[in-house]
């Protein structure tokens, strides 16, 4: 069920040998991420239960879901990059039919995040999962 996208993600992982290559991957994916405008970082985009600073902002359009993101950590930017490539582009009543946890393991993502970044990675999935509910 996963993007193109997020397919490419994972391919690129699976040349990718020890963790902090991949640690370094998902920054740079956060770094080649769009910015969000800083006038949409208001209190209604901002993701609650994540350590850092963290703006989601759904736009859903004809039926298809998008999402800009922006964090001030870079990691969770990464992260965001990441869930943007899992999530961008899909039919508004497919995204809360793709199982995040399990795509994500593909990535190895789980073993190595702190409970913390784990924490905020759940509640930014939430928060894209309960936008796709409320307009499916």
């Amino acid at each position: 069920m996963a993007s193109a996208a997020f397919e490419e993600i994972v391919e690129d992982f699976e040349f990718l040998e020890d963790w902090e290559d991949r640690y370094r991957h998902v920054i740079d994916q956060g770094k080649a991420m769009p910015a969000m405008d800083d006038a949409l970082k208001v209190p209604a985009t901002k993701v609650h239960g994540c350590a850092s600073q963290v703006w989601l902002h759904p736009v859903i359009e004809d039926g298809v879901f998008r999402f800009e993101g922006d964090s001030d950590a870079m990691i969770v930017r990464g992260l965001i990059a990441v869930l943007r490539a899992l999530y961008n582009g899909l039919p508004v009543a497919e995204v809360v039919r793709v199982d995040a946890r399990a795509e994500l393991e593909r990535l190895g993502l789980n073993d190595h995040l702190s409970a913390q970044r784990s924490n905020g990675l759940r509640s930014m999935i939430e928060r894209i999962r309960e936008v796709a509910a409320e307009n499916a």
